[in-house]
């Protein structure tokens, strides 16, 4: 039995959209059992306004998002983190950091919406973005944390981002 939840960081570069968005999301679906951070290896310094009005629209929570560096993770009062998710996609030739110490590890790779040329189109890339992350959140919250071991964990979450 677990004395606190389980803590997830999502990392991406800029922790502008992808990662703010999962944090949200996870924030929400994980009612308690998974607790959400969000970082970057390069951050943007503020959210993407579409990912706060999208987060807002949709009723999920958008208090305390801000846009920070991951070294904040790795300070000595720091949450403990028992997974680390990068949601960057590597294909769009993103950097994404790599995390020092003992969380399990996983990689969602996600089209950064940001990206999106036309506003129209961003809107309906940040839609997708987070449909995507919500599907693979809710996969994420079903699995047993409290009772499977470590190697289990890992195995399952890194399956859900190749799902």
């Amino acid at each position: 039995m677990r004395d606190r939840p389980y803590h997830v960081l999502f990392l991406c570069t800029g922790n502008s959209a992808r990662s703010i968005l999962a944090e949200s999301l996870l924030n929400h679906w994980g009612r308690g059992r998974f607790r959400a951070f969000s970082a970057g290896s390069f951050p943007q310094g503020q959210v993407h306004p579409l990912a706060i009005e999208l987060l807002e629209w949709k009723r999920l929570p958008t208090a305390g998002l801000r846009s920070k560096s991951w070294d904040e993770f790795a300070a000595a009062d720091a949450p403990p983190i028992d997974s680390v998710i990068t949601v960057c996609d590597n294909a769009a030739g993103e950097v994404c950091p790599v995390w020092p110490g003992k969380p399990i590890t996983a990689h969602w790779g996600v089209a950064d919406p940001a990206a999106v040329e036309g506003d129209a189109e961003r809107a309906a890339a940040f839609r997708r973005t987070l449909t995507e992350l919500e599907a693979r959140i809710k996969l994420l919250v079903n699995v047993p944390v409290e009772s499977l071991d470590r190697t289990a964990v890992q195995q399952t979450v890194r399956g859900i981002g190749h799902g």
